[in-house]
């Protein structure tokens, strides 16, 4: 297995190092709204307009959405223009929405965050932009470590959790798109000047066609995949999106089981930041972990496991009511799995659609935006309609349910065909 050594003296550290900074930028500010949803409800509410749960699910869910579509799109666009071209555009993109929402500030209208919602959705697709560029400079037998270098700027909405409260306490919620924009327009200089497309002497472009994506969705281990991938990274990115108005709406009255009904109302929504980012660095960081399982005991094994230990957890989640301290650890493990199946399902990936494995990063990677979509979409419908969670959370639970039913059915099959040529663990 290669590791960081085996890329002395290979490949463009200085493209490898940027693509990992861009996609770290961008998950942060993907994910922005998510750790801000309390404030930017608040700020509303002072202009006379009051979010509905059904609303505030729809303003948090936007940018997964778009991002999930724009994968695609970005994709053509580096078969088009190359990597640094389509990045360059989708960050100016980025930054016009973070700086008109910085520069409007409280007089912002609902309408007004749901175009800066579709816009930052352009940031959740750098996805399709930084790995190919990262990886295009790179051997096959160094694949693995590059991807995973790139890759591991998923990190980002941790950041977002740790930060964009306690700046928005102090200087208010719309400061955080302003430095927001600052960090981003500082990455996007840096990137101008030191990312660069591997020239056709190292890379020998293959650009997809309409065709390419019809003949993968025929194949129906495209939509099982499709599906493990929406349970697993839609699950992740959408708790990760709706964590902070969760734990406010279920345990800002309860957390005087650590005193911190003695903290002022601005504190009380720092705290539930830090507590929202310990559970979300959990799937981010574990995520190279279910990776490593999957090639020892195999992906299957592996996905019955993280998915089996999530829908217990969803489910004690729905039915017991829990203090706020427990309530944080199922949660915490809840990431933990869910990160770890996200691993699980790309040792299987590359097994099965080697030869077009990047066009199927960009369809599995669109459903699993289309997934993170749904469930805050559930969540929040929950919310409106019974004042609570646990029918989203059953739901959810519901859905894992059928996953692993869908592993079950194939994993015969898998291990009958395709399987025994693969050359890994299923």
């Amino acid at each position: 297995m290669a590791g960081l050594k085996d890329l002395k003296g290979q490949g463009h550290t200085a493209t490898l190092f940027m693509a990992f900074l861009y996609f770290d930028m961008s998950f942060m500010v993907w994910t922005m709204l998510g750790p801000l949803s309390t404030e930017i409800s608040e700020a509303l509410a002072l202009n006379g307009y009051i979010m509905s749960a059904s609303e505030k699910a729809t303003l948090l869910s936007l940018p997964i959405l778009s991002g999930a579509i724009l994968r695609i799109v970005l994709g053509f666009g580096v078969d088009k223009l190359g990597a640094k071209t389509t990045a360059l555009i989708s960050q100016s993109i980025v930054i016009a929405a973070l700086l008109s929402t910085y520069l409007q500030g409280d007089s912002i209208t609902y309408n007004q965050l749901l175009i800066v919602a579709l816009g930052l959705g352009f940031a959740g697709a750098s996805f399709a932009v930084a790995l190919p560029q990262a990886g295009q400079w790179y051997p096959p037998k160094l694949q693995g470590v590059v991807l995973g270098i790139a890759g591991a700027g998923n990190i980002g909405v941790v950041v977002d959790f740790l930060f964009a409260p306690k700046i928005a306490e102090i200087w208010g919620w719309n400061t955080v798109f302003g430095v927001g924009a600052f960090m981003a327009i500082i990455v996007f200089i840096a990137y101008l000047f030191l990312a660069k497309d591997a020239p056709e002497s190292v890379y020998k472009a293959n650009p997809k066609k309409l065709s390419d994506y019809g003949k993968l969705l025929k194949d129906k281990d495209t939509w099982w995949f499709s599906l493990f991938y929406a349970v697993s990274f839609g699950g992740f990115v959408g708790f990760a999106g709706y964590m902070k108005v969760y734990l406010m709406n279920t345990y800002q009255a309860d957390m005087s089981v650590f005193g911190l009904d003695m903290l002022n109302e601005s504190n009380v929504k720092v705290i539930a930041g830090y507590f929202g980012a310990l559970c979300i660095f959990a799937g981010a960081i574990l995520r190279p972990v279910g990776g490593n399982i999957a090639d020892k005991i195999g992906g299957v094994k592996s996905l019955y496991f993280f998915y089996g230990m999530v829908v217990c957890l969803a489910v004690i989640n729905a039915l017991v009511i829990l203090p706020f301290f427990v309530a944080i650890i199922i949660l915490f493990l809840t990431m933990a799995c869910l990160g770890m199946a996200n691993g699980a399902v790309f040792q299987l990936v590359p097994q099965r659609f080697g030869k077009d494995i990047g066009i199927m990063t960009g369809l599995v990677g669109c459903a699993g935006g289309l997934g993170g979509t749904a469930l805050i979409q559930t969540l929040g419908w929950s919310k409106g309609a019974f004042d609570g969670y646990s029918a989203g959370f059953l739901i959810f639970a519901g859905v894992v349910v059928i996953a692993i039913s869908g592993i079950s059915l194939v994993k015969t099959r898998w291990r009958t065909t395709w399987g025994v040529v693969a050359g890994g663990r299923i």
